[in-house]
Protein backbone atom coordinates (compact mmCIF):
# COMPACT_ATOMS: atom_id res chain seq x y z
CA UNK A 1 0.00 0.00 0.00
CA UNK A 2 1.27 3.43 -0.84
CA UNK A 3 0.55 6.41 0.95
CA UNK A 4 -2.62 8.24 -0.34
CA UNK A 5 -4.35 11.89 0.10
CA UNK A 6 -6.49 9.86 2.64
CA UNK A 7 -3.64 7.68 4.45
CA UNK A 8 0.03 8.30 5.52
CA UNK A 9 3.22 5.72 5.78
CA UNK A 10 4.79 6.10 9.08
CA UNK A 11 8.42 7.52 9.15
CA UNK A 12 11.63 6.18 10.44
CA UNK A 13 11.37 8.57 13.49
CA UNK A 14 8.06 7.38 14.71
CA UNK A 15 9.06 4.28 15.72
CA UNK A 16 12.60 5.82 16.74
CA UNK A 17 11.48 6.16 20.52
CA UNK A 18 10.60 4.17 23.57
CA UNK A 19 8.59 1.18 22.69
CA UNK A 20 6.44 2.15 25.79
CA UNK A 21 5.94 5.37 23.91
CA UNK A 22 5.41 3.87 20.54
CA UNK A 23 2.68 1.42 21.66
CA UNK A 24 -0.26 3.38 22.94
CA UNK A 25 -0.03 5.19 19.60
CA UNK A 26 0.34 2.25 17.49
CA UNK A 27 -2.94 2.02 18.67
CA UNK A 28 -6.17 2.95 15.81
CA UNK A 29 -3.21 2.86 13.25
CA UNK A 30 -3.04 0.37 9.55
CA UNK A 31 -1.46 -2.66 9.12
CA UNK A 32 -2.00 -3.47 5.72
CA UNK A 33 -0.32 -6.43 3.57
CA UNK A 34 -1.31 -6.13 0.17
CA UNK A 35 -5.77 -6.33 -0.12
CA UNK A 36 -5.54 -6.66 3.78
CA UNK A 37 -6.10 -4.42 6.24
CA UNK A 38 -6.12 -4.07 9.98
CA UNK A 39 -6.95 -1.30 12.29
CA UNK A 40 -4.51 -1.63 15.26
CA UNK A 41 -6.55 -2.38 18.26
CA UNK A 42 -3.90 -4.14 21.14
CA UNK A 43 -0.24 -3.79 21.30
CA UNK A 44 2.32 -4.60 24.16
CA UNK A 45 5.84 -2.99 24.57
CA UNK A 46 8.97 -5.26 25.08
CA UNK A 47 12.00 -3.08 26.61
CA UNK A 48 14.90 -5.33 25.87
CA UNK A 49 17.87 -5.88 28.77
CA UNK A 50 15.64 -4.10 31.14
CA UNK A 51 12.73 -6.32 30.36
CA UNK A 52 13.10 -10.28 31.75
CA UNK A 53 10.27 -11.06 29.44
CA UNK A 54 11.78 -9.47 26.50
CA UNK A 55 13.38 -11.84 23.77
CA UNK A 56 16.00 -9.56 23.56
CA UNK A 57 16.55 -10.05 27.64
CA UNK A 58 19.61 -12.11 27.39
CA UNK A 59 21.19 -10.42 24.68
CA UNK A 60 21.49 -10.74 20.91
CA UNK A 61 20.91 -14.63 19.34
CA UNK A 62 19.98 -15.79 15.60
CA UNK A 63 16.52 -16.01 16.73
CA UNK A 64 16.09 -11.80 17.73
CA UNK A 65 18.57 -10.53 15.64
CA UNK A 66 16.40 -8.30 13.64
CA UNK A 67 14.88 -6.66 17.16
CA UNK A 68 18.78 -5.44 17.44
CA UNK A 69 18.41 -3.89 13.89
CA UNK A 70 16.93 -0.12 13.00
CA UNK A 71 13.67 1.18 14.26
CA UNK A 72 10.89 0.58 11.79
CA UNK A 73 11.42 -2.95 10.85
CA UNK A 74 9.09 -6.28 11.79
CA UNK A 75 10.38 -8.89 14.13
CA UNK A 76 8.53 -12.34 13.11
CA UNK A 77 8.98 -15.68 15.83
CA UNK A 78 7.78 -19.09 15.87
CA UNK A 79 6.38 -19.98 18.90
CA UNK A 80 4.94 -23.36 20.21
CA UNK A 81 5.89 -25.26 17.05
CA UNK A 82 2.87 -23.53 15.13
CA UNK A 83 2.39 -20.27 15.22
CA UNK A 84 3.76 -16.62 14.26
CA UNK A 85 3.62 -13.25 15.92
CA UNK A 86 5.07 -10.26 14.51
CA UNK A 87 6.49 -7.27 16.34
CA UNK A 88 7.17 -3.75 15.28
CA UNK A 89 11.12 -2.80 16.51
CA UNK A 90 11.11 0.49 18.14
CA UNK A 91 14.25 2.60 19.63
CA UNK A 92 17.97 3.31 19.10
CA UNK A 93 19.78 0.15 16.86
CA UNK A 94 21.05 -2.18 20.04
CA UNK A 95 18.52 -1.48 22.05
CA UNK A 96 15.97 -4.58 21.02
CA UNK A 97 13.35 -2.87 22.16
CA UNK A 98 9.76 -3.87 20.22
CA UNK A 99 6.04 -3.84 20.31
CA UNK A 100 3.86 -6.99 19.85
CA UNK A 101 1.13 -6.55 17.49
CA UNK A 102 -1.84 -8.96 19.83
CA UNK A 103 -5.20 -7.51 17.64
CA UNK A 104 -6.71 -6.21 14.69
CA UNK A 105 -10.36 -4.90 13.70
CA UNK A 106 -10.94 -6.18 9.82
CA UNK A 107 -11.14 -3.01 7.38
CA UNK A 108 -10.29 -4.40 3.97
CA UNK A 109 -9.42 -7.94 2.62
CA UNK A 110 -12.42 -10.07 4.44
CA UNK A 111 -12.23 -12.76 2.01
CA UNK A 112 -8.63 -13.39 1.88
CA UNK A 113 -8.61 -13.39 5.73
CA UNK A 114 -11.53 -15.76 5.87
CA UNK A 115 -9.66 -18.22 3.61
CA UNK A 116 -6.59 -18.39 5.60
CA UNK A 117 -9.71 -19.75 8.79
CA UNK A 118 -12.25 -21.71 7.02
CA UNK A 119 -13.61 -22.60 10.10
CA UNK A 120 -13.66 -19.77 11.93
CA UNK A 121 -17.38 -18.58 12.67
CA UNK A 122 -16.95 -15.11 14.03
CA UNK A 123 -14.86 -11.82 11.63
CA UNK A 124 -13.93 -10.14 14.59
CA UNK A 125 -11.94 -13.18 15.69
CA UNK A 126 -9.86 -13.30 12.39
CA UNK A 127 -7.32 -11.23 13.92
CA UNK A 128 -7.71 -11.28 17.69
CA UNK A 129 -4.66 -12.84 19.40
CA UNK A 130 -1.12 -12.50 17.98
CA UNK A 131 -0.88 -15.63 15.97
CA UNK A 132 -4.31 -15.29 14.56
CA UNK A 133 -3.59 -11.96 13.23
CA UNK A 134 -0.45 -13.49 11.59
CA UNK A 135 -2.27 -16.17 9.98
CA UNK A 136 -5.40 -13.95 8.16
CA UNK A 137 -2.38 -11.43 7.05
CA UNK A 138 0.14 -14.29 6.22
CA UNK A 139 2.79 -13.15 8.14
CA UNK A 140 5.56 -15.62 8.51
CA UNK A 141 9.50 -15.95 9.48
CA UNK A 142 9.44 -14.53 5.60
CA UNK A 143 9.02 -11.31 6.88
CA UNK A 144 11.36 -11.42 9.98
CA UNK A 145 13.10 -8.10 8.84
CA UNK A 146 10.82 -6.40 6.72
CA UNK A 147 11.10 -2.67 6.95
CA UNK A 148 7.58 -1.14 7.75
CA UNK A 149 8.98 2.43 6.31
CA UNK A 150 9.51 1.16 3.04
CA UNK A 151 7.21 -1.44 2.24
CA UNK A 152 10.55 -3.44 0.93
CA UNK A 153 8.31 -6.73 1.44
CA UNK A 154 4.70 -5.28 0.69
CA UNK A 155 3.96 -4.92 4.85
CA UNK A 156 3.36 -0.90 6.34
CA UNK A 157 1.77 0.72 8.66
CA UNK A 158 -0.53 3.12 7.62
CA UNK A 159 -2.32 6.48 9.19
CA UNK A 160 -6.08 7.41 7.65
CA UNK A 161 -6.46 10.13 10.36
CA UNK A 162 -7.95 8.32 13.14
CA UNK A 163 -5.98 9.35 15.97
CA UNK A 164 -5.15 6.65 19.27
CA UNK A 165 -7.61 6.52 21.76
CA UNK A 166 -7.08 9.19 24.25
CA UNK A 167 -7.35 7.23 27.28
CA UNK A 168 -6.40 3.88 25.82
CA UNK A 169 -6.48 0.49 28.00
CA UNK A 170 -3.58 -0.07 30.16
CA UNK A 171 -2.82 -3.73 32.19
CA UNK A 172 -0.63 -6.54 32.36
CA UNK A 173 0.74 -8.00 29.58
CA UNK A 174 -1.19 -11.48 28.35
CA UNK A 175 0.99 -15.02 28.05
CA UNK A 176 4.21 -14.22 30.29
CA UNK A 177 5.55 -15.52 33.17
CA UNK A 178 8.39 -12.74 33.95
CA UNK A 179 7.71 -8.84 34.70
CA UNK A 180 3.84 -9.99 35.06
CA UNK A 181 3.03 -6.93 36.67
CA UNK A 182 4.31 -4.17 34.48
CA UNK A 183 1.51 -2.04 32.81
CA UNK A 184 2.59 -2.27 29.10
CA UNK A 185 -0.36 -3.96 27.14
CA UNK A 186 -2.53 -1.15 25.59
CA UNK A 187 -6.03 -1.61 24.06
CA UNK A 188 -8.87 0.20 22.30
CA UNK A 189 -11.26 -0.14 25.07
CA UNK A 190 -14.25 -1.80 23.99
CA UNK A 191 -13.18 -3.11 20.34
CA UNK A 192 -14.37 -6.36 20.05
CA UNK A 193 -11.41 -8.02 18.46
CA UNK A 194 -9.33 -7.52 21.62
CA UNK A 195 -7.70 -11.10 22.68
CA UNK A 196 -8.42 -10.18 26.34
CA UNK A 197 -10.95 -7.48 28.08
CA UNK A 198 -9.16 -4.05 28.86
Amino acid sequence: MRATHKTQLLGRSFYARDGRVVAPELLNKLLVRGRRVGRIVEVEAYCGAEDPASHAYRGRSRRNATMFGPPGHLYVYFTYGMHHCANVVCGREGEATAVLLRALEVVDGLDEMRAAYPGLRRDRDLCRGPARLCRALDMDRGLDGADLVTGDRGLVVADDGTPPPAHPGVGRRVGISAAIDLPWRFTVAGSPALSRPA
